[in-house]
C-alpha cells in the first residue's frame, strides 16, 4: 500500500525506536501494526486474526491484464445474450464456429471468468431440483403352487426398539418372510391385530 494513500484515509504514527513500526489507526479506534520484514518491507500480519476476511475484486483481477486484454474481457460476457451459456458450451461454441463472426476467443472467454467470476445468469435456473423419475411398480400374484404348499403359516412375532420406538417383528417358518411395522403401543390387541394383517398379507386369505 502507498503510505501516501492511507493517511489520506487514516492517521498513520511511526517510531524507528518502537518494535510496533507503522500504526495505523482505524475509524474505531483501534491500531493496525506494520512491522518490518527480514527484507526491509513493511507488513501486517493477519493469519491468526478471524476479524479481516480477503476476497478477490474485479478491480484487483483486472489488473493482471491490459487494458485491451479487459476490454475483449468484457465482450466476452456477451454470453448474456446468446442463452447464457456455461463456459465450458461457450468455448465449444467458439472452437466449432457455431456463433458466425464471434470476436470472442477461447482466451477472451476464460479470461472473463477469471477476472468477474462465474456467470451468475449461467447458474440460475440449472442447479434447481429436478422432479424424479417415478418409480413403477409391478405386483404378482403368489404362484397356486406355493399357495397350497404353504397354506398354514407359522409365524414368530417379537418386539424390536429403535430409539425407544417399538416395532413388531415377524417371521414365517419355511417361507422366511420378515415382515418390520410400527406400532402405537405395546397393548396385546395391537399385537393380534398387527400379526393378523401380517397373516393376511403372506397367505391372501
Amino acid at each position: 500500500m502507498s503510505l501516501g494513500n492511507v493517511k489520506k484515509k487514516h492517521r498513520v504514527t511511526y517510531d524507528s525506536t518502537l518494535d510496533e513500526g507503522f500504526l495505523v489507526f482505524k475509524a474505531d479506534g483501534t491500531a493496525r501494526s506494520f512491522r518490518p520484514s527480514k527484507e526491509g518491507l513493511f507488513f501486517s500480519d493477519v493469519k491468526n486474526d478471524v476479524a479481516h476476511t480477503f476476497i478477490n475484486t474485479v478491480d484487483n483481477n483486472k489488473t493482471k491484464y491490459t487494458i485491451k486484454e479487459y476490454s475483449d474481457a468484457v465482450c466476452a460476457r456477451s454470453q448474456n445474450i446468446i442463452g447464457r451459456p456455461n463456459t465450458q458450451d461457450f468455448i465449444k461454441y467458439m472452437e466449432f464456429n457455431m456463433i458466425p463472426n464471434c470476436p470472442v476467443t477461447k482466451a477472451d472467454i476464460i479470461r472473463a471468468k477469471d477476472i468477474f467470476g462465474a456467470n451468475i445468469g449461467a447458474l440460475q435456473g440449472k442447479t434447481v431440483r429436478k422432479k424424479s423419475t417415478r418409480v413403477m411398480t409391478t405386483i404378482h400374484e403368489l404362484p397356486t403352487g406355493i399357495t397350497d404348499h404353504h397354506r398354514n403359516v407359522t409365524l414368530e412375532v417379537d418386539i424390536m426398539y429403535i430409539n425407544e420406538i417399538p416395532f413388531v417383528v415377524t417371521t414365517s417358518r419355511f417361507i422366511h418372510f420378515h415382515t418390520v411395522e410400527l406400532i402405537k403401543n405395546e397393548k396385546s390387541a395391537t399385537h393380534i391385530h398387527q400379526t393378523s394383517n401380517t397373516i393376511i398379507s403372506q397367505t391372501g386369505f
